[in-house]
């Protein structure tokens, strides 16, 4: 056992040594102990994005605090089953670093995570080539993952799907990427099941969701039912649909062996869900986590599935 493996199974230790009620108790106190910059800092950013709960220490709302202990007390052993998963130092630290962040309030260790070498998504560690493949790009936004793929490996792509649920968006994602060839713009919501959605716009347009009801409709898709041909990549970043739309591409992942490349953070749950969920899918898979978010709470966490015994292209 290594120096990090000691440091994860006491802090799982700890954990499983408290009843929820201790652990919320607990991590309470942890917040109420923070300088007050990080606290206002906190509060504010979970005004703007309610992925996690709330947060209002005027107001007696520790909603995401409940939250966060809940999870670690029902599903702490989902997570010891995802760090034996993890094939590297790099992602097992990353794990480790977000539930200390959850339980301590730990913004060193997280920020020793953030990855500054590559571009996001694209790991050349992880992914050191790609050629002639498929790229399926669900929640392209600006295009800005279509551009960082691009640079990273070029322009012998052979054709990239960009999905985007605001029409808004893919005028700007067309401008973005005129210059480059073999790009199919998508104008539809992905999910586990056809129909329709609408789309729920934020205050930050980088946040906008879908709903049941609402004034702006827009199609939704399962990319198995979307995209007939081979698919070489997956890359997905949708507010929290993202474990939906990976239902709705189990085909896919069971006969392509796709690398996906998947942002887990919005939902507290997605960290183990998702690794699990394409592992009872397909067992031909090595797992790896990347950190591109901020110091003081854990965003922007890619898990990398990649596929084993099978050639980069």
């Amino acid at each position: 056992m290594n120096e990090l493996d000691k440091k994860f199974f006491d802090l799982v230790k700890i954990i499983k040594s408290l009843t929820e009620k201790q652990l919320y108790e607990r991590i309470k106190l942890n917040f109420m102990s923070l300088p007050s910059i990080y606290k206002d800092i906190l509060e504010d950013y979970f005004k703007r994005f309610d992925f996690w709960g709330t947060l209002d220490v005027k107001n007696g709302d520790f909603d995401e605090i409940s939250r966060k202990a809940h999870i670690l007390s029902k599903h702490i052993k989902d997570f010891v089953w995802l760090y034996n998963k993890l094939e590297d130092y790099s992602s097992k630290f990353l794990l480790y670093a977000i539930l200390n962040n959850w339980y301590i309030y730990d913004f060193i260790s997280l920020k020793n995570c953030i990855d500054k070498k590559y571009r996001h998504y694209f790991d050349l560690d992880i992914i050191p080539k790609s050629k002639n493949e498929v790229l399926v790009d669900v929640g392209a936004y600006v295009g800005d993952s279509a551009l960082d793929f691009i640079l990273s490996y070029g322009e012998n792509y052979k054709k990239i799907y960009s999905y985007e649920i605001t029409e808004k968006m893919i005028v700007i994602m067309k401008n973005n990427l005129k210059n480059h060839k073999n790009i199919v713009f998508l104008n539809k919501a992905v999910k586990d099941k056809k129909g329709l959605v609408y789309v729920d716009e934020k205050g930050d347009i980088s946040s906008n969701q879908t709903s049941l009801a609402g004034e702006k409709p827009v199609d939704c898709v399962t990319l198995d039912d979307d995209i007939k041909e081979r698919i070489d990549l997956i890359k997905m970043d949708i507010e929290g649909d993202e474990l939906k739309a990976l239902k709705g591409a189990q085909e896919h992942i069971r006969k392509d062996s796709p690398k996906l490349l998947i942002s887990i953070y919005h939902k507290n749950d997605h960290y183990f869900q998702i690794p699990k969920y394409i592992n009872t899918l397909n067992k031909n898979y090595k797992f790896h986590l990347r950190y591109y978010g901020g110091e003081l709470y854990p965003t922007e966490v890619v898990l990398f599935a990649i596929p084993k015994n099978k050639d980069v292209k």
